[in-house]
């Protein structure tokens, strides 16, 4: 079944415990970002302190609630000027209760190789998002089978990654690159 406006919106609003996402492409064409990414380019950038945003405020609500949303992104070196844009609103993100984890695959095997980008709502739910070679999103699909594949790949996502703020650490040239 595909997920668009209010079924999508439910979904990811609905989640009683867990909302986590594998994320593996290094770019998202999102049209509405466009702007938004000019601006990064030519050296805009938020001001952590001061910013907040509807999904900021619902990551806030999330966590308040007892609840937890995260997700790793799968990533090589040097990132795309995309990874870098969205890697300033991960700092937010972070900031606001998101688990955010980065998978750095540059000088070592992918173990997630081949997986899609996907949601799990409470480790019993899976939407596969499927994208377009340019990060063009296609569709979101519930997917009918058992999630147990998933649960798997969110675990060794888990393991296999360190935390956003660990990683800009040890990488703070990917941010200017």
């Amino acid at each position: 079944m595909l997920l668009d406006g209010e079924a999508w919106t439910a979904k990811v609003q609905g989640f009683k415990r867990e909302a986590w996402r594998l994320e593996t492409l290094p770019v998202y064409r999102v049209p509405s970002e466009d702007g938004d990414i000019r601006d990064f380019l030519a050296g805009q950038r938020l001001d952590p302190e001061n910013y907040s945003s509807g999904y900021t405020e619902g990551l806030k609500r999330v966590k308040a609630e007892g609840k937890s949303k995260g997700r790793v992104h799968i990533v090589t070196r040097p990132l795309t000027d995309y990874l870098r844009f969205e890697f300033m609103y991960y700092d937010v993100h972070e900031a606001a209760g998101d688990e955010i984890r980065i998978l750095d695959v540059t000088d070592r095997p992918n173990p997630l190789k081949g997986v899609p980008d996907f949601w799990l709502f409470d480790q019993s739910e899976v939407v596969l998002m499927q994208y377009e070679d340019d990060g063009t999103q296609i569709s979101r699909e519930l997917y009918e089978g058992d999630p147990a594949p998933y649960v798997e790949y969110q675990r060794i996502a888990i393991a296999e990654s360190v935390p956003f703020r660990e990683y800009v650490k040890r990488w703070p040239s990917t941010l200017t690159s």
